[in-house]
């Protein structure tokens, strides 16, 4: 049998682990902060000493339903909390506080860029619950485990998609949307090198073959913390079991076990771990200590009124009523409060340069005080005046960029500024007229080639507009220059 012969369909879906971003654990005021001192951030609550008492953290539940009402879900207006038993030496209790049979969202879709041509995939999400994060444990000294329990009780948002994705580019365009929707929402930093999100693809085949359909038996890959990592894993996945498939026809689901497997990086391959559990092998059981979540509608209203359109659906927007490239559009988009103080700067300046200026040295000045382009701390009204002022002619990009610079530690007005520091563009055509014969007569050969050598015409053209701009400090509207310039090769080739 050769490869060629088989069609062979991926069928992916994604259980995706997010650290909520409240101040405190979920059912204890422990602070969470990453990096502390080993087990310095526990109490007896997130220890599981007896006679502990948990106490529900009302912030995350509604960032649940924030980030619930965002993917579409549909919100439980009562659901409870369960124990999930497992023992793992750094799950204190021998059993997590999870949700089981009523999960807090549920029934939602994401729609994701599938990369092709501004194409949509629309995901189905099965549910989207609470539960809370286990301990670490550490293997770095040689026969020895160590355990960690600061991360113990950290809210995580589990959320779990139906098998949609059909390949390994569109989970990995999944993962990249969904941080960028949990950070646009404020519901977590997803800070994947502080272990803030973590993906576990379900990956199995659909192989057509002699007019039959064979399918195999699913792994999870556990604990990916990167997108990349995503998208490699499941390739590999993918080919493993084509390739177990060929080399034995019993590998199929009801004949051959599901399998959780681990990934190296390294190696580039998933590796065995152990077989995978069912739901009844955690003995779930409501949680005695917890009384359920109940959502009122008024409760509801307020949280549907934080959420507002997706990054998703803003970008599309934003590239329709300014003239944003989809790159730039989401680059704007990375922090809402810069998305926020765009449009309104765009209410009062001009949106395409706007853009622009944002991309630029914003960007670049955010980037350098460690902050965004919101943190700078300058409103709207300015950076919408000097918009205007590059788009109408009365500074050039030069100039905006000195004027912006000085706007960060000023509160003057950008007008007043370029005044001040002589900055204002001339557009006396007189004056440039000037400029431009001055510039003719110091420079004969670049004049003689833009006339008469095909080959260094744009060259000496481009060389006339630099003098020209360098005689009058930077200040003359190239557009103006540039037009006088051609006028002038034009008269002397006729001559």
């Amino acid at each position: 049998m050769d490869r060629s012969e088989l069609k062979v369909r991926p069928i992916i879906g994604l259980e995706i682990h997010v650290q909520l971003a409240t101040r405190t654990k979920l059912f204890c005021s422990c602070p969470l902060s990453f990096g502390e001192e080993p087990n310095s951030r526990v109490c007896p609550v997130c220890l599981g000493l007896p006679g502990s008492l948990p106490v529900m953290n009302r912030q995350a539940v509604e960032f649940a339903i924030r980030a619930g009402l965002a993917l579409n879900c549909q919100i439980a207006r009562f659901s409870k909390w369960d124990r999930k038993s497992y023992y793992y030496p750094d799950l204190p209790k021998n059993y997590q506080i999870s949700q089981y049979d009523l999960p807090l969202c549920y029934d939602g879709v994401f729609e994701v860029p599938t990369g092709e041509d501004g194409q949509i995939r629309k995901v189905g999400i099965i549910r989207a619950h609470l539960e809370e994060d286990a301990g670490k444990n550490i293997h770095d000294r040689p026969a020895v485990t160590q355990v960690d329990l600061n991360r113990t009780g950290t809210p995580l948002l589990e959320i779990v998609t139906q098998p949609d994705l059909a390949g390994a580019e569109e989970a990995y365009n999944f993962c990249v949307e969904l941080q960028r929707l949990v950070t646009y929402l404020g519901v977590s930093e997803a800070n994947m090198q502080k272990g803030q999100m973590r993906f576990e693809p379900n990956v199995n085949v659909a192989i057509e073959y002699d007019g039959r359909e064979y399918r195999t038996p699913i792994s999870e890959v556990k604990n990916l913390n990167s997108f990349r990592a995503v998208r490699d894993a499941i390739a590999y996945e993918i080919e493993r079991q084509v390739g177990e498939w060929m080399a034995n026809r019993d590998y199929v689901v009801g004949k051959a076990p599901k399998e959780n497997r681990g990934w190296d990086d390294a190696r580039g391959v998933t590796e065995y771990q152990r077989s995978k559990e069912e739901a009844h092998d955690y003995r779930y059981f409501p949680d005695p200590d917890l009384v359920p979540v109940e959502v009122s509608d008024e409760w509801l209203a307020a949280i549907r009124e934080t959420v507002g359109e997706t990054p998703l659906q803003r970008s599309r927007r934003m590239q329709s009523d300014y003239g944003l490239s989809p790159s730039d559009a989401d680059t704007i988009l990375a922090d809402r409060a810069t998305a926020d103080l765009f449009e309104a700067a765009a209410e009062v300046g001009h949106a395409p340069t706007l853009g622009k200026q944002f991309i630029s040295f914003w960007s670049m000045h955010a980037n350098n005080r460690g902050t965004t382009i919101a943190g700078l701390g300058i409103d709207a009204e300015r950076l919408g005046a000097l918009s205007r002022m590059t788009a109408d002619g009365v500074i050039n990009a030069t100039a905006a960029a000195a004027i912006a610079e000085k706007m960060l530690d000023s509160s003057d007005a950008p007008q007043a500024i370029a005044e001040r520091d002589g900055l204002l563009q001339v557009r006396d055509e007189s004056a440039m007229q000037a400029w431009v014969d001055q510039a003719f007569a110091a420079n004969e050969k670049a004049v003689q080639d833009a006339i008469a050598n095909p080959k260094k015409q744009k060259q000496a053209r481009g060389f006339l507009m630099g003098q020209v701009m360098k005689l009058s400090g930077g200040k003359a509207d190239p557009a103006i220059v540039g037009k006088l310039i051609d006028a002038k090769l034009a008269q002397l080739s006729a001559g």
